[in-house]
This record gives C-alpha cells, sequence and structure tokens, in this order.
C-alpha cells in the first residue's frame, strides 16, 4: 500500500482549513484516512504557532514506515527540521510566456526601426553641413 502524508481540506468557501492527514494514496483528497497528524490554517499570519500544528513523533513514524510527503508538506517538515532541506529548481518557472515573448520581440522590432529612422535623416544632414564647410576652405 503506498502511503502519502498529504493535506485533506475542510473549511467553508474561500475559508480553507487543512488536516494533515496519513492516507493510502488511491484514497481522494478529502476521504479515507488512516490517521490524522496535525493542522494547517492558512489564513492565518506566516508568524504565527497555530498555522501549522503536527504531531512530529507520529510523522516520523509514517516516515519510517514509507510514506511520502507531497511537496508542500515536505516544505513544512523542512521548516520544523524533520527532513533535509532539498535544493529545487525550475530555470522555466521564472521564464516568460510565450505572448509576453512576441511583445518583447515587437518592442524591440519598433526600437529598431525607430532609430534607423532616427539615423536616416542624420546622415542626410551630416553631407549638408560639410559641404559650406568645404566651400569656406574652397575660397579661402
Amino acid at each position: 500500500m503506498a502511503m502519502k502524508i498529504r493535506l485533506a481540506r475542510g473549511g467553508s468557501k474561500k475559508r480553507p482549513f487543512y488536516r494533515i492527514v496519513a492516507t493510502d494514496s488511491r484514497m481522494p483528497r478529502d476521504g479515507r484516512f488512516i490517521e490524522k497528524l496535525g493542522t494547517y490554517n492558512p489564513l492565518l499570519p506566516k508568524d504565527s504557532e497555530e498555522r501549522v500544528k503536527m504531531d512530529l513523533e507520529r510523522v516520523q513514524y509514517w516516515l519510517g514506515q514509507g510514506a511520502q510527503p507531497t511537496d508542500r508538506i515536505s516544505r513544512m517538515l523542512e521548516a520544523a527540521g524533520v527532513l533535509e532541506k532539498k535544493e529545487r529548481n525550475n530555470p522555466q518557472k521564472g521564464e516568460p510566456g510565450a505572448k509576453a515573448k512576441e511583445r518583447v520581440e515587437e518592442k524591440a522590432a519598433k526600437a529598431a526601426a525607430a532609430a534607423e529612422a532616427a539615423a536616416a535623416p542624420a546622415e542626410e544632414e551630416a553631407p549638408a553641413e560639410e559641404a559650406p564647410a568645404e566651400e569656406a576652405a574652397a575660397e579661402e
């Protein structure tokens, strides 16, 4: 039997409250569980002691029995000092989406076109300004 330590949602609409439970991984999220290990109330401030409550001895027991914590639970256990911190790296998370990339390309194209347009009249004026200076040198 594949065991999980995960969150089971309770509370009313827009007022979440979670139980930390040990359960068979085949059971539904809010369905039957084997043991309640604690609670998590995301509405409380992050520095509140009441936000996450866990029976760490029972959590250790279930981890010893082979239960796998979910990502959110493993972060809570890392904060409590039960698990070692994992190195997480998702380089695609910070990458902009397809639409944002298109907007950047369009903006760069417009900037390049504007730079070319600004450079073209400046090149036409530069020879015109040099011509009178050459004529003045020739007159002397």
